[in-house]
Order: structure tokens, then C-alpha cells, then sequence
């Protein structure tokens, strides 16, 4: 999109009640003045260039404004910028129909939401694909976790949205794909140092530069945060490197490694009404009995070769392998653990995963007429053991589940660009995935606990078409059509509703067909205007069946109806002045009735899909002075009220919130320094950012930060 869009960043404020994890002031002070730009987009960009250029709707390098479909590219300064690089969160609430809440528990990760996809998930991102460098952050199944993505690298950050997304496989609602930077030119150090509110902190040291053939780009961060809640502490340790290997007629080769440490991470949990209403910073009196936190470490190594064959081929190949350890402590009740088919309040996972994947890209001429045509394949897998113990008021106890689970992916598309005439462009693919899921149970006690041992496998194919029409060479009209899908997850399959042994068989993947057409409007190279309407209908949505005894089944429910409409506008106004807003409308709701509970209740035809606001608004104006190196912004976000489950039986209420945020730039030949400093949520308003969608205990509503502030001090030194 624009250098202009400056997402907000969820109120920011994050905790840590417990003096062990309080970071050492003065060993990150000693890198105070090292940058916080990323390592190879240090230099100042200009504050808008339009259009963006994108390359995850047709795998190569395209105007965004010349294509039929909604996307936004989020630059390198708008996610740096006055903000910390913690949470995706700080970016990408100026693009319109995504909502990303954050949770203010890093337990969960963050809430993220395209169209209305993906917002039933209780933890981490599901609905949505999550992709880094081209390299998957979402397993097979359509779990992934935005904590994997590190953003104090983030060259840009590619928004999708509508039925192209389904060219990525297992991605009803969208495509959220980072771009890590190349080192720059010449030898450089980077650093930073944020402190804020609730203790939080945030120090990064980097390197890079250009060395022969090899490129560097390499970053190590530690951050801390004591929480705006009681028990909601956090610490987080992350590593990116990217070295890139210039080969000459041997093509490119990029090689990345990612680690990511998050241990003993408490979780308050949500809270009822009642319980916020008495003190919204206040965790629930489960959480401390059960000591409720999580343990997270990920490590991950990518290959991807880049070549060109003759003029007109190109050919890409990569693979990737990584693991992750995750042990999260559960508040559930001693006695309903002991029941023979409990799988208890301790979860122990230990993961492998990888995959590869080969793209081929061919430009050609269809009579006269260019012709671009991309075909590939993809193969995902993972593997996990998935343990459970009882948690005896915060220690592992005896053992309660015990299984080895296995997903894959097979996927095979292509993909077409046709400029039949000078002022049209056609587009469409069409991408066959086949997923299979297999459970080895190896915990059973008999009858009372019998083998959920088992498999399945769903095939779907996917068709997706668009056109773009220039009416001139400054206003493009355009319409896509296509199909998408959404496996269920393996966690949402281990149970059935009815309690008898093996997976879910019965549960279904949802499908979905979207209708879009919008407009795109470059008013001048520093003014742009989008606007898209969107119809998208889902059969089988994926639904909460029970939520009893610590297992939570899922079931299939009829049909829903997604009618939304997406408005855009960055712009330069002169005189220093620019601005970014982004309007989001959406009527998301179930068009037929269904039961589900138990006891069962009936969902009305009309009840609105819980966790999806019906309207979002994001603005921003920022003005710079032209010689100083001072710039000063304001930020409004507005979201109306979310319900809480398929009932609409309560809701979290609407807000409206402000910040403020100023910052300096000084530069000399080989030194560039930067300040800033904000004030989030400055009316200090009483909200509740986010929910928990089906909460079994109607612990539904997660608070958010009153009036909290962030200092940050960055530099760079060029050598």
C-alpha cells in the first residue's frame, strides 16, 4: 500500500508480576542507541509511493493497483515507525476487512480475523494462511501462529483477501505474508531500546551488509513485559537471520533461520462480565490455582533457490524443516480431570514439520498478446506427539493422553495473467489440495477410554477468476469470482460430540464461494482511493458443538452469508500532511438455524457470527516537518460490538480510541538515530479488545490497556 499507513497498534501495554522475569535495564541500555529500523530498509523512505508492488496474488512481481483482487502492502517505515515490532497487531489495522485484536495474553497469541475467517480460533490463527519469506507459518491443518513472524526484520507485509487466497490451499479468508530485507549495501549494525507501560521493554541488536556474493541480514531481540493483567507476564526471545548467495548463472540461493523462545508465559484467562465490571485487570482465581501459562520454543531452517532459465522462465524451488515444543498448564477442575476420557489440564506437544515446493513462471505470447502463466506444487507435512497430564494445581501429574498425530499436504496449480486487449487483464487458477489426517492412539484404559485411533483425508479443487477493466489509466474497475475452503483443524477433530471413541469423522471442511467487485482510484501518484463489495456464502461452517468435561467438539452448521463492503484511502495533502483510513463493514451471519450444546439450544437464522465486529474504522493524519527530522501523528480506531457466541447472548460493547505518537530522526554520514515516543488509549476508556469465542465458563471478555505509553531510543551505525 502507501509508506503513509500507519496501522495502529493495539493499546499496548503487556505485564510480569513475578521479579524474575524484570529485564536487566542497563545490559539492553548498552545497545540503546543501535536502530530500530530493519537491518536493509534503513534508508528513510519517501512517506507514500503508490501504488505497492505485490507479489503474493500472482507469485511474481505486480502492480497491485492493476490487479482484480483486494490487496494492501504494508511498508517497512509503517511497520517500524514509532512502534515496538512485537505484535502484528501495531500494522495491520489499517488495512481494511482485517481485524487483529490483541489479546493482551501471550499465551494465545493474537486474534486475527479476515471477512470474518477466523475469528472463532480460542489460540493462534486459523482461516487465515500465515506465509514468511514464501516459507508456510501455518501448519497443514490451518492452525498457524503470528508470534513466528518477526518483524523487526519486515521489509513489507502483503494483505489478501477474497477468493485468489485459495491458491494458497488450506485459506478460506485470506493470505497474511511477510518479506523479510535483504542486508544492505555496506556493513551496518542496528539496535533499539523500548520501554513502556507495565514494565515492558524491548531491546534488538542487528547486523548486515553485503560481503561478495553474500548477503547478511541477521537479528537477535529480547522482550519483556510484566502485563497490563495480573498473571499475564511475558517474555520472548527471537532470532532471524537471512543469508542470500548470489550464484550468477546458477541463480540465487536463501538460506533463513528462525528461532523463536517463550517460556512460562502466564495466561490470566478471559474474565465474565460480572468479574470485569469488578476489576478488569484482575486474572481469574483458576489461574492462579492451576498456575494456567505456556512454554513455547520453535526453531526453523528454509532453503529457497531462485533461478532464471533463457528469457522468458523462471524456476523456484524451496524446503524447509523446524519443531516446536509446547507445554501449556489448563484451569481445569481436579475431579473433572479424573474422568477416564479426560485428556487432562496438562498439554505436552512436541512437533516436526516441513515441506517443499516448486513453482515454474513463463512469459509468453498468446498471438499478440501477453500471457504469464505460473504452475507448482507443494507438499506440507507434520508430525506431532500430543501428550497430556493432569495438572495438580500447577504441577504435571499423572498421564492422560498419549498420541501420535500426522497431517499432510499435497497441492498442485496454476495460475494465468492474459492481456487479451490493452485496458483488460484476466486472471485465474485453479489449485487441487488433498489433506489427510492420521491419530495413533497409544493411552487406552478399555472401554471407559477406548482407542481414538483413526484417519481421513479431504480433496477439494479450487477455481478462482478475475478481471480488471481501466477505464483510464488512473481508475481500474474490477471483479473475481471463486471458490475457497477451510479443513477443520486436528484439534477440533479429536473429539466427537456424541463422546464415543476415534476423530470427529463426521465433521466436515466448510466451503466457500465469493462474488467481489471494487473500484481502485490513484487520484494523483500520492493519492489513492479503493473501494471493494464482497458476497461470500459458506456451507458447513465450522461451529462449537460442546464445551463440557475439558472437551470441546465442533460440528458443521448450515450456511452463512459474508456481505461486507472495504473502503481505502492513503494520501499526501501537502504542506507535511498525510493520511490512511480504512472503513470496514460486515454483515457476517448464519442464513440457517442449527442446534448445538448440550443441553442443545437452537441458533436462529440471523444470529451473527460471533467474534466479527460489524464495523471497523481506522485513521490516521501525520504530519513531518520538511528539515528537522520531527514528524507527530493521531490515530482513531472504532470497533462496534463483537458477540460472544453463536447465540448472541452477550456481547462485547463498541469503542472508540485515540493515540498519539511523535518522533525524530538525526542522520550523519555513518550514523542515523532515531526517537519516538506514544500514548495509546489518551481518553484512558474503559474497552474490552477482544473476546473468547463458545468460552465453556462464560469467561468470555479479555480487557484492554486504559492510558499506557512506549519510549524508544534506535540507531544505526553504517560502516
Amino acid at each position: 500500500m502507501v509508506d503513509a499507513i500507519h496501522g495502529v497498534r493495539e493499546a499496548y501495554s503487556l505485564p510480569m508480576k513475578t521479579s524474575s522475569l524484570r529485564p536487566s535495564i542497563a545490559f539492553p541500555l548498552a545497545y540503546g542507541f543501535l536502530s530500530a529500523a530493519p537491518v536493509g530498509a534503513q534508508e528513510s523512505a519517501p512517506a507514500a509511493v503508490l501504488p505497492g508492488v505485490t507479489v503474493t496474488a500472482t507469485r511474481v512481481e505486480r502492480e497491485s493497483f492493476d490487479l482484480p483482487v483486494s490487496i494492501d502492502t504494508v511498508s517497512a517505515k509503517t511497520i517500524s515507525e514509532d512502534r515496538p515490532g512485537v505484535n502484528l497487531s501495531e500494522a495491520l489495522n489499517a488495512v481494511p476487512g482485517i481485524v487483529v485484536q490483541n489479546r493482551q495474553n501471550y499465551a494465545q497469541d493474537l486474534q486475527i480475523s479476515s471477512r470474518g475467517f477466523g475469528a472463532r480460533s480460542a489460540f493462534g490463527v486459523r482461516g487465515l494462511r500465515l506465509i514468511s519469506d514464501g516459507i508456510p507459518a501455518t501448519m497443514p491443518d490451518g492452525q498457524g501462529q503470528a508470534a513466528s513472524f518477526n518483524l523487526d526484520t519486515a521489509e513489507r507485509i502483503e494483505v489478501l483477501r477474497g477468493p485468489f487466497s485459495s491458491m494458497y490451499g488450506n485459506a478460506a479468508g485470506g493470505v497474511i505474508q511477510i518479506f523479510t530485507a535483504d542486508g544492505p549495501p555496506q556493513p551496518t549494525i542496528t539496535g533499539k531500546y523500548d520501554l513502556g507501560s507495565y514494565a515492558t521493554s524491548k531491546w534488538a541488536l542487528g547486523v548486515g551488509g553485503q560481503y561478495g556474493p553474500f548477503n547478511l541480514n541477521a537479528i537477535t531481540s529480547a522482550f519483556r513485559t510484566e502485563g497490563y493483567r495480573d498473571h499475564s507476564a511475558a517474555l520472548r526471545d527471537q532470532t532471524h537471520a537471512k543469508l542470500k548467495y548470489d550464484g550468477g548463472s546458477a541463480g540465487t540461493f536463501t538460506f533463513i533461520a528462525d528461532s523463536l523462545d517463550q517460556p512460562e508465559t502466564q495466561d490470566p484467562l478471559g474474565l465474565s462480565r460480572a468479574q470485569v465490571q469488578q476489576n478488569r485487570r484482575q486474572a481469574t482465581p483458576e489461574a492462579y490455582a492451576f498456575n494456567t501459562r505456556k512454554s513455547i520454543s520453535q526453531n526453523q531452517i528454509g532453503l529457497i533457490h531462485d533461478i532464471r532459465i533463457g528469457s522468458h522462465d523462471t524456476l523456484q524451488a524451496r524446503a524447509y524443516v523446524g519443531d516446536r515444543q509446547v507445554t501449556q498448564y489448563h484451569a481445569i477442575p481436579l475431579a473433572v480431570q479424573a474422568a477416564a476420557t479426560h485428556s487432562g489440564g496438562v498439554v505436552d506437544l512436541d512437533r516436526n514439520f516441513g515441506g517443499a515446493g516448486v513453482r515454474w513462471s513463463h512469459n509468453a505470447m498468446l498471438g499478440r498478446t501477453p500471457l504469464d502463466i505460473s504452475v507448482g506444487l507443494d507438499f506440507e507435512t507434520m508430525l506431532e506427539n500430543r501428550r497430556g497430564f493432569i495438572n495438580n494445581n500447577g504441577i504435571a501429574g499423572a498421564l492422560k493422553r498419549n498420541e501420535d498425530d500426522r497431517v499432510s499436504s499435497t497441492d498442485a496449480y496454476a495460475q494465468a495473467e492474459w492481456h487479451p486487449w490493452d485496458r483488460v487483464l484476466l486472471m485465474a487458477g485453479v489449485r487441487h489440495s488433498r489433506v489427510s489426517f492420521e491419530s495413533k492412539d497409544f493411552f487406552i484404559t478399555g472401554a471407559a477410554n477406548a482407542n481414538d485411533s483413526g484417519s481421513l483425508k479431504y480433496v477439494r479443487t479450487s477455481p478462482v477468476a478475475g478481471a480488471t477493466f481501466d477505464v483510464n489509466p488512473r481508475l481500474k474497475v474490477y471483479a473475481n469470482a471463486g471458490k475457497g475452503f477451510e479443513t477443520p483443524t486436528f484439534a477440533e477433530l479429536a473429539y466427537r460430540p456424541d463422546g464415543t471413541a476415534g476423530l470427529n469423522f463426521a465433521l466436515r471442511p466448510s466451503v466457500s464461494t465469493h462474488y467481489e467487485t471494487g473500484v481502485k482510484v490513484k487520484v494523483t501518484e500520492t493519492n489513492r482511493l479503493t473501494a471493494a463489495i464482497y458476497r461470500i456464502d459458506v456451507a458447513d461452517e465450522i461451529v462449537v458443538a460442546t464445551n463440557s468435561g475439558g472437551r470441546t467438539t465442533f460440528k458443521n452448521a448450515s450456511h452463512t452469508r459474508r456481505e461486507g463492503v472495504e473502503l481505502g484511502w492513503q494520501a499526501q495533502l501537502g504542506k507535511g500532511f498525510e493520511t490512511a483510513v480504512a472503513y470496514t463493514y460486515l454483515k457476517a451471519r448464519f442464513t440457517e438455524p442449527f442446534t448445538a450444546g448440550a443441553p442443545a439450544v437452537t441458533v436462529l437464522a440471523g444470529s451473527r457470527l460471533p467474534g466479527v465486529p460489524a464495523s471497523t474504522l481506522y485513521g490516521e493524519l501525520v504530519w513531518r516537518h520538511p528539515a528537522s527530522g520531527f514528524h507527530a501523528g493521531v490515530e482513531v480506531r472504532h470497533n462496534s460490538k463483537v458477540f460472544v457466541d453463536d447465540q448472541n447472548s452477550d456481547a462485547a460493547e463498541s469503542y472508540t480510541i485515540g493515540n498519539l505518537r511523535a518522533g525524530f530522526e538525526q542522520r550523519t554520514r555513518q550514523w542515523r538515530f532515531t526517537e519516538f515516543v506514544r500514548v495509546d488509549n489518551v481518553t484512558n476508556k474503559d474497552y474490552t479488545g477482544s473476546v473468547i469465542v463458545a468460552e465453556g465458563n462464560r469467561r468470555f471478555f479479555e480487557p484492554s490497556p486504559g492510558r499506557n505509553w512506549l519510549f524508544g531510543l534506535s540507531a544505526q551505525l553504517t560502516f
